[in-house]
């Protein structure tokens, strides 16, 4: 099914009569149709989000205790922000990576416990208290009781008001206690002194984020429905793009796709730079007006289920490459391709790197002058994905089947006011790599052919 959506665009604009000429027209688009046949439509349940993939995170946390062989794990989930102070751009809260990772469970002031013997193992879930006020505004949360426990998959449920109590009891098992350092409040911490003061702490989040290297089934899944519905949003850029529009015109067409699609939010601030914009790596003021003759970058992915996307696309606003603006574009994406063919399990991050910088040196011919390409591709070529855009890993870290990265080459002439990037996801199979993002038109062909055939979401 087709959704046709009308962007009111610069509407404050036209109730002024000093409105500057250029003020942008709204813009008519067709979003794409969503490819998400093989996707169930998941219900929201009450202070969860999704559905818990009970079997994947039970896995996860069983993998966690054999990682550490003894000891005591208490990781809190994240708290609402006040956005009054802080001032997000999504919403007023996000749960912390590493509790999701351990429970899926998107609900605040919780805690998870974790305790590890040699002869045993226990899972406490905590769960802040019910607050019908608190409810009238914010929406049914779970609370401390067998319908949480059901949902959570994780048998011992109680209420946050027990918790002090409780980690006095784990504080008598012996070993180190892992809780997620430089990622708790103050209040978190003094909690967490109070029951284990003079032990001797370590942080979690080194064993779990060695852990999220190796993507599961639920994650891959995961990380797949947001490409696709990334996918998406960098179409409906390329199908709507036009000279006149501003940079934050093409930016809400993106992301007004990546919601009409089930995106949760951005996984990261959206970068449209058009012409002299594209050649600064991390722009994102958008407000740009782009022109004839221009390329516009654009470094944009949806959230899904605590996991982003990270796609960059990088078109003509007039809808055609110029011969010189094709010649450095097809360098970028045989870069690309040459990283990509070296993915095999093994292989590591910096050889990819080392492949891609020796190919566009050696295939740069005149193309940038008396210097070679690669000395104008300035950043990495690639980092690790996952919930965060820049997942942890090193980049000395061997392949496995089940990891996730981006290749991500480019060269950026700022002279010519012209940058370039292409970026894709790609998953680590036993065989090599597999694009995550190729259903996003790469060639410039298949980039001109799609903006060719835009009809009405392109006005004349």
């Amino acid at each position: 099914m087709r959704a046709c959506l009308l962007l009111l665009l610069g509407c404050a604009a036209a109730l002024s009569a000093q409105a500057a000429p250029s003020s942008p027209a709204p813009i008519t688009i067709d979003l794409p149709a969503a490819p998400l046949g093989r996707w169930t439509p998941i219900p929201q349940l009450p202070g969860m989000g999704r559905p818990v993939d009970t079997a994947s995170v039970s896995a996860r946390r069983r993998a966690l205790r054999r990682t550490i062989g003894r000891g005591i794990v208490l990781v809190p989930a994240a708290h609402n922000r006040d956005v009054d102070i802080d001032h997000h751009q999504d919403n007023d809260f996000r749960q912390h990576d590493a509790f999701f990772y351990l429970t899926q469970l998107e609900t605040h002031d919780a805690w998870l416990l974790l305790t590890v013997a040699s002869e045993s193992a226990h899972t406490t879930l905590f769960l802040p208290p019910r607050d019908s006020t608190e409810e009238r505004w914010t929406g049914i949360q779970l609370g401390p009781d067998s319908l949480a426990a059901r949902l959570a998959g994780i048998r011992d449920v109680v209420s946050t008001d027990s918790l002090q109590a409780r980690l006095l009891l784990a504080a008598r098992d012996t070993g180190p206690v892992y809780v997620p350092l430089g990622n708790v409040t103050p209040d978190d911490r003094r909690t967490i002194d109070l029951a284990f003061s003079g032990r001797e702490f370590r942080d979690v989040r080194t064993v779990i984020d060695s852990l999220r290297l190796v993507k599961d089934a639920d994650e891959l899944r995961r990380l797949q429905m947001a490409i696709d519905i990334t996918a998406l949003g960098h179409m409906a850029g390329m199908q709507a793009v036009r000279p006149g529009m501003h940079e934050y015109q093409l930016e809400a067409v993106i992301e007004a796709t990546f919601r009409a699609n089930g995106g949760d939010r951005v996984g990261y601030p959206s970068f449209v730079g058009s012409g002299p914009n594209g050649a600064t790596l991390h722009y994102d003021v958008n407000r740009r007006e782009m022109r004839a003759g221009e390329l516009v970058a654009v470094d944009a992915g949806a959230e899904w289920g605590q996991y982003t996307a990270d796609v960059t696309r990088t078109f003509p606003v007039s809808g055609r490459f110029t011969p010189r603006q094709k010649a450095l574009y097809d360098l970028v994406l045989a870069t690309q391709r040459a990283a990509f063919d070296s993915v095999r399990p093994g292989a590591r991050l910096r050889d990819l790197n080392r492949v891609a910088r020796r190919y566009m040196k050696d295939h740069s011919g005149k193309l940038c002058g008396a210097r070679t390409c690669d000395v104008y591709f300035v950043h990495g070529l690639s980092h690790w994905l996952g919930m965060g855009v820049h997942d942890p890993g090193d980049e000395n870290t061997p392949f496995a089947p089940g990891m996730v990265f981006t290749i991500e080459p480019g060269i950026y002439l700022p002279a010519e006011s012209l940058g370039i990037r292409i970026e894709d996801d790609v998953l680590v199979t036993p065989t090599g790599g597999r694009w995550l993002s190729a259903q996003v038109p790469r060639t410039t062909e298949a980039i001109e052919r799609l903006m060719a055939a835009r009809g009405k979401a392109r006005r004349p």
